[in-house]
């Protein structure tokens, strides 16, 4: 059957049309294959940057070196089709084979590897994985421009051309973050995008003719005019680097989520087929005088969006308080600070490719060594300034590198002419670089003062103390990783779990944060502690948060491990009795990889035979459906898990979810032993002074916590729930924690024979459904309590509740305590209060002796009348 192609009218149409399509699947595979590598690298931001460089990179091996063939050819159709079916043949390759490859990069990479050996390999292992389809898209737009070439003008063809596949690159991007992958998840939406490059290549198949005309230009094997291929290479350069670096800065300002890179990534596409189209609209003849004003025009415009991020913090408050809260004002504020990095920006950098093109096309270079010289650049972008430069000068310094960039390529390179012209400029740069304060930020508490600021690779790191002395660590300034002020809970994330076990040797902590969690287990010398973290600015911060009132640690504990907790226990091949994993922020970047069902499979495989498993989970950053989904994941692999609670604070509840590789019930006389011999640091400062403050904090067995999940998606690698569910908790909340958590104690529950056995004496399973009892009222009463007022208001309010909940269970240390401290403290005021309270409290629990000891006292201070 004959194909009649379209009309000379409707052959333009079509043609950016079928670009359009074209960017929407590029960009959507760029996202897809940045979360995907994420699973293997370890942190988003390592992804970002190893995704970007072997787009860019693919991009110019195929624009390079099919770009010449394809401008020489008579048949461009069959080389665009080609070229489209080959992107979609090696991209439904990789949806269905990226699991096993990416394990074969994980092994070459290994547990632990040296920062060379793991940015090598993920830059070089990243562009070897895509490079078919990424070479395939670099000739796609060459292709285009030479099937349209003989019915429109080059210059703005290839301006047109741009500009529709930048717009969909715009669109691909709003509709996988915001649509495709929270609905279909990451291998679905690769497929859909594989059938948007199968209807490219049949779209161009039936539009265009089969031959087009011998082009009248000679292709020249490179360009000829060394200043051309400078600026071609040069502002592909600085015009990715521009774009690593605001990202990272507005990533320290706004909440960090997927949805914020989409957003960032969509407002800096906008501009660049925005200006791509404006300069369709502006072409004139002298191309030289043109570039020298767009390049004045980038480092302008780069150095006014470079300003606008010192007020970022400022701008990004400004529009949350102008809106009414919500999903969309968090989001208005992040496409703000978005909107005044990049407009100008970007709508300089798509007019200056445009124009770069289009000289290249005119000198008889083609728009193939073109683009090839200019996405080469864009490659190498990532690793110099995400890597290099930014580590090394800062945000601020590598922008003034940025703009200084663009002066260098104005003027050509000539002994015999003056380069002050240029010069000047660029020390102006390095004089304002000398006078600006760092582009940083880091929340100060009032009164309070910066102990530590680092800017990684990957993220910065600061450590802030307010005027109590309390000190926080931050990551991004958004992520806060813990504080001396919750050092008592963070030791009870480690003795909880080495408690459960019932002779542990070694020990495994996935994530540091203040290192408290690690430090406290790492005190038992039977102990072998590792504690993999991914950043090293946090290993170093740590040591801000010893505590002077513990015992140090043996030397070498506990052995840190810089690395992907996720890649570690993939990688590694030791077996460990214990492992530990922190509370992971489920909204930041990467970190919902940590709660999917793969993850906690290669956990289980580093289980000795008798090893068990806690997952620490933050309750107050999850919202119900992504805490379901997170326990549904758990249970696929460990279908025997239990839930308990670290504290019974109200604003930061933590959930533990507890598994063990072989199912087994807890003995009462075991913990009790357990406990008696840890004795540095005792169990009883973190308030487990028995095997009934231990098993009294579970709040679930497997058969509550499997009706609580429903049919609730599990998390998965490939179905991201948690990333894109949980971010909608942090922009817009709408309960709060206290809510979540008494909401959660009322959906769970768990019998005492769940947890010692149906067979354990009937009195110690009495004792344990009484302390749950009395947990769960003890958290009810917390809930209504009305902070301030003295210790006689206090007691007035919450005493006679509180020794309810004491006879109910004498064994509740959290009740018997507050009613401790205001006996205490009634003692100046109110003796007589105070001595009747103690004497309460004495025949409640005669067994702990604080209360007949203070009644001792204060009979004895008290004169008699």
């Amino acid at each position: 059957m004959t194909i009649t192609p379209l009309s000379a009218a409707r052959r333009g149409p079509a043609a950016l049309a079928v670009m359009l399509a074209s960017g929407f699947a590029g960009l959507g595979y760029q996202i897809v294959w940045t979360q995907q590598a994420a699973l293997w690298l370890g942190h988003e931001a390592a992804a970002v940057l190893a995704v970007v460089t072997a787009f860019f990179g693919g991009l110019a091996v195929g624009a390079w070196w099919f770009g010449a063939i394809i401008e020489r050819s008579r048949a461009p159709r069959r080389w665009y089709a080609g070229c489209e079916l080959l992107i979609a043949g090696w991209s439904l390759l990789l949806a269905l084979a990226m699991a096993p490859a990416s394990d074969a990069l994980l092994g070459f990479i290994g547990p632990q590897p040296t920062p060379f050996r793991q940015w090598t390999l993920a830059f070089g292992g990243t562009f070897l994985l895509l490079l078919p389809a990424t070479a395939a898209m670099g000739a796609t737009l060459p292709a285009m421009a030479r099937i349209t070439a003989h019915w429109q003008d080059q210059g703005r063809a290839v301006a047109s051309l741009y500009a529709a596949n930048t717009f969909g690159a715009v669109i691909g991007v709003l509709a996988i973050a915001f649509l495709l992958v929270p609905m279909l998840g990451l291998r679905a939406t690769a497929l859909v995008c594989v059938a948007l490059n199968l209807a490219c290549a049949l779209a161009a198949w039936r539009a265009f003719p089969a031959a087009v005309p011998v082009t009248p230009l000679r292709v020249a094997d490179g360009p000829a005019d060394p200043l051309l291929a400078r600026r071609l290479f040069t502002t592909g350069l600085l015009g990715i680097g521009y774009e690593v670096v605001v990202v990272r800065v507005i990533g320290e300002v706004a909440e960090d989520t997927v949805y914020t890179f989409a957003l960032l990534l969509a407002v800096y596409l906008v501009g660049s087929a925005a200006g791509a189209a404006l300069y369709r609209r502006i072409v004139v003849r002298d191309g030289e005088r043109l570039g020298r004003w767009l390049l004045w025009a980038l480092a302008l415009s780069g150095l006014i969006g470079a300003a606008s991020l010192w007020a970022a913090d400022r701008v990004h408050a400004a529009v949350l308080a102008a809106l009414p809260p919500g999903m969309g004002a968090a989001l208005s504020a992040e496409a703000t600070l978005a909107l005044l990095a990049f407009a100008l920006p970007t709508l300089a950098m798509g007019a200056m490719f445009s124009h770069l093109a289009t000289q290249a096309s005119r000198a008889g270079v083609g728009l193939g060594r073109a683009l090839g010289l200019n996405t080469l650049g864009a490659a190498l972008a990532a690793p110099l300034f995400g890597v290099l430069l930014l580590p090394l000068f800062g945000a601020g310094g590598a922008l003034l590198l940025v703009a200084a960039g663009y002066f260098t390529v104005m003027t050509p390179l000539s002994a015999d002419r003056p380069t002050l012209r240029a010069a000047a400029p660029m020390l102006a740069l390095l004089l304002l670089a000398g006078w600006l304060p760092p582009l940083a930020f880091v929340d100060i508490p009032p009164g309070g003062r910066l102990l530590r600021y680092r800017d990684g690779v990957m993220a910065a790191v600061s450590v802030t103390e307010d005027a109590n002395g309390i000190r926080s660590l931050r990551i991004n300034n958004r992520q806060q990783e813990g504080s001396s002020a919750t050092q008592r809970v963070d030791g009870r994330q480690a003795l909880m779990p080495l408690l459960l076990h019932p002779a542990p040797e070694r020990v495994l902590f996935l994530g540091l944060g203040t290192g408290t969690t690690a430090a406290t287990a790492a005190i038992d010398r039977h102990l072998r502690v590792d504690a993999v973290e991914l950043l090293p600015e946090v290993i170093a911060a740590a040591r801000l948060f010893a505590q002077p009132e513990i015992p140090a640690a043996p030397d070498g504990q506990p052995q840190m491990i810089a690395a992907d907790a996720r890649r570690y226990v993939r990688a590694s091949e030791q077996r460990y009795d214990v492992i530990v994993s922190d509370n992971f922020h489920p909204a930041r970047s990467g970190s919902g990889a940590l709660y999917t069902v793969e993850h906690f499979a290669a956990v289980r495989a580093r289980l000795a035979d008798d090893g068990l498993f806690c997952q620490w989970l933050p309750l107050h950053q999850l919202d119900a459906d992504s805490l379901r989904s997170i326990i549904q994941a758990f249970l696929r692999v460990y279908p025997d898990g239990r839930a308990l609670l670290a504290n019974y604070g109200l604003e930061t509840p933590t959930l533990g979810l507890i598994a063990q590789r072989r199912p087994q019930v807890f003995g009462i006389a075991a913990i009790d032993a357990r406990i008696a011999a840890a004795s540095s640091p005792p169990p009883a400062r973190y308030g487990l002074e028995d095997a009934y403050a231990l098993l009294g904090s579970f709040i679930a067995g497997p058969s509550a916590l499997a009706h609580y999940a429903g049919d609730a998606p599990a998390n998965t690698d490939d179905r991201p729930i948690v990333a894109y569910r949980a971010p909608r908790l942090v922009y817009a909340p709408d309960t709060r924690p206290a809510e979540r958590l008494l909401a959660l104690l009322e959906a769970l529950s768990v019998s005492p024979a769940e947890l010692i056995g149906a067979d354990a004496p009937m009195p110690a399973q009495a004792r344990l459904a009484a302390y749950r009892q009395a947990r769960d009222r003890f958290i009810r009463i917390g809930r209504d309590v009305q902070p301030g007022g003295n210790a006689d208001a206090l007691l007035a309010q919450i005493g006679g509740p509180l020794l309810a909940v004491l006879r109910g269970s004498p064994d509740f240390r959290p009740a018997y305590d507050p009613l401790l401290g205001m006996a205490t403290a009634l003692a100046a005021s109110d003796p007589e209060q105070a001595a009747a309270l103690l004497q309460t409290l004495d025949q409640i629990q005669p067994a702990r002796g604080e209360a007949a000891a203070a009644l001792a006292a204060l009979r004895s201070a008290t004169p008699t009348p």
